[in-house]
């Protein structure tokens, strides 16, 4: 989240939609329970914590 703002104050302003998709996952996630990125780490071999 905090990159996607960093993006977007120093690269350019387009970079505010990677922060609006960025919240939206996290409040997404924070009712569901399903989360995309996490499926994904798992995938890429990170090792899961409290979080997934």
């Amino acid at each position: 989240m905090l990159l996607s703002v960093v993006l977007t104050a120093f690269v350019s302003p387009l970079f505010v939609w990677l922060t609006v998709f960025v919240g939206l996952n996290m409040l997404q996630s924070a009712f569901t329970g399903f989360c995309p990125a996490a499926m994904v780490f798992r995938k890429l071999g990170i090792k899961p914590g409290c979080a997934f």
